[in-house]
């Protein structure tokens, strides 16, 4: 598997892509708007559509914010199923319901493909440094066949189960980070009311039980009130959607995942959705009435 087809050229579909033209693949990128600069510096090209960077691919990735732009790609008359060759394999790393991941599997299979659905966590640090965790959902010798471009990308990399699968693991994964990032917001409002040495704070946080990626990657962020997106509060609030739908469908309560559904609707509510999910600091604030700007 020598030509991949990389569709979606965001904050992570960049840098993954830049990674696997590092690492010797053919990549020929697209995205909606042209933004091929990384991707040629590594000895990548562009494509003008979807259909013609498809065209000669082994493998197609889509990187893309939600389920509706997947299916887009997808089927549409200039997408991937209509346009790619027969044996090709699809890598979706895209966050998405995991019942149109089994779906748009079936509907692969149907025109001669085949699909791995791989949602990534790490956000854009671990993008950058081909550091993600990616779990796989899908055929296992599909997922055996995929390993090198994996490997290129990504650092914990596990085949957790059939198509959709994937998917699941991910809103599990999303429901526990934006609890962390929920927690550590809230324990920085009751440090900062108590007036406490907050890099210290932190600093002895991290190496306790209370210690996470979380709080590696995002106290200072919230210390320093940079909130330049890394992943967007838009796109967990959306991620948030799918693990409350997806619970109510299992009959699963997930009440403290509720609430946090609930915060990222405020944060939206009140114009912080583009912000870096960090910026769920701005609504602990705002409860507590500390947010000035």
């Amino acid at each position: 598997m020598t030509n991949i087809a990389f569709i979606g050229l965001g904050i992570m579909g960049a840098p993954m892509a830049v990674n696997l033209a590092k690492a010797g693949f053919a990549v020929t990128g697209y995205n909606r708007s042209p933004r091929y600069d990384a991707l040629i510096e590594a000895g990548g090209s562009s494509a003008d559509s979807v259909a013609e960077a498809v065209a000669a691919a082994d493998v197609v990735i889509t990187m893309v914010p939600d389920s509706p732009d997947v299916a887009a790609v997808l089927q549409g008359e200039d997408g991937v199923f209509a346009n790619a060759k027969a044996g090709a394999l699809i890598i979706d790393f895209s966050t998405i319901r995991p019942d149109v991941a089994q779906e748009l599997a079936a509907e692969a299979k149907d025109n001669g493909l085949r699909m791995l659905d791989a949602p990534v966590s790490g956000g854009e640090p671990g993008a950058i440094n081909a550091a993600l965790s990616i779990m796989v959902g899908g055929d296992e010798a599909d997922f055996a066949e995929a390993g090198p471009v994996f490997d290129a990308v990504g650092k914990t990399i596990v085949h957790v189960g059939p198509s959709g699968s994937g998917q699941t693991v991910k809103a599990a994964n999303q429901l526990i980070v934006a609890t962390n990032i929920a927690a550590l917001s809230e324990a920085v409002v009751f440090l900062e009311a108590y007036g406490v040495d907050l890099p210290a704070a932190i600093e002895v946080l991290g190496g306790g039980l209370a210690g996470s990626a979380v709080l590696n990657q995002k106290a200072q962020k919230i210390l320093d009130r940079d909130f330049a997106p890394g992943f967007r509060i838009d796109l967990h609030h959306k991620d948030m959607g799918i693990v409350t739908a997806a619970a109510r469908e299992a009959g699963v309560a997930i009440p403290v995942g509720s609430l946090l559904a609930q915060l990222m609707v405020s944060a939206r509510a009140n114009g912080d959705g583009d912000l870096d999910h960090s910026g769920l600091f701005r609504t602990a604030q705002r409860l507590s009435g500390t947010q000035k700007s």
